[in-house]
C-alpha cells in the first residue's frame, strides 16, 4: 500500500509534468492544486530534488520543475525513493536484499516464489509507466478517447 507521503509526491509531480517546460511552479500553488499540505509537500519535494528528480529556482519566478522530461520519470523511481525497495519481503528484493532468518530453504520457499512474483510485476508496472504516460491516462478518462500518440 502507497504511504500518504507517496501518494502527494506523485500528485505533485503530475503537476509539475503537466506544466512541464513553462517554469517553476510554487509550492503553494501545487499545495493549493492538489489539497497537500503545504509544509508536508516541502519535505516531500525537498526529498524528491536532494534525490535529483526535481529541480528548483530560489527568489522571485522560482519554485520547482521536473528535472528530466516527463517522459524520463518512471512512478517506479518515484515511488522507490520515498518507499524503498517495492519487494513485499526483504528475501526477494533486488536493491535490499536479505535472507529470512525462519527460512529453511529459500529456492523452494513458496511464499517466496510467490512474493517474487508480486515484485516482478509491480515492477514491471511502475517502471514502464512515466508521468507523461499517467498524464495521458487521465486525458483518456477526461476527453473518452485516446490521443493518437497514445494509442500507438
Amino acid at each position: 500500500m502507497l504511504s500518504k507521503k507517496t501518494k502527494y509526491a506523485l500528485k505533485a509531480m503530475l503537476v509539475l509534468a503537466k506544466e512541464y517546460g513553462q517554469g517553476p511552479v510554487l509550492i503553494s500553488d501545487i499545495a493549493q492544486r492538489e489539497g497537500i499540505p503545504r509544509k508536508f509537500l516541502e519535505l516531500i519535494l525537498l526529498e524528491l530534488r536532494n534525490q535529483g528528480v526535481l529541480q528548483s529556482k530560489k527568489g522571485k519566478g522560482g519554485g520547482y520543475f521536473l528535472g528530466r522530461p516527463p517522459q524520463q520519470i518512471s512512478v517506479g523511481q518515484v515511488v522507490r525513493i520515498l518507499e524503498g525497495p517495492l519487494a513485499p519481503l526483504p528475501c526477494v528484493s533486488k536493491t535490499a536484499y536479505m535472507r529470512c532468518r525462519e527460512c529453511r530453504d529459500e529456492r523452494t520457499c513458496g511464499i517466496r516464489i510467490v512474493m517474487k512474483e508480486v515484485r516482478d510485476a509491480t515492477a514491471k508496472i511502475l517502471d514502464s509507466t512515466t508521468l507523461d504516460d499517467m498524464l495521458r491516462r487521465v486525458e483518456v478518462v477526461v476527453t473518452g478517447k485516446e490521443s493518437l500518440a497514445f494509442s500507438i
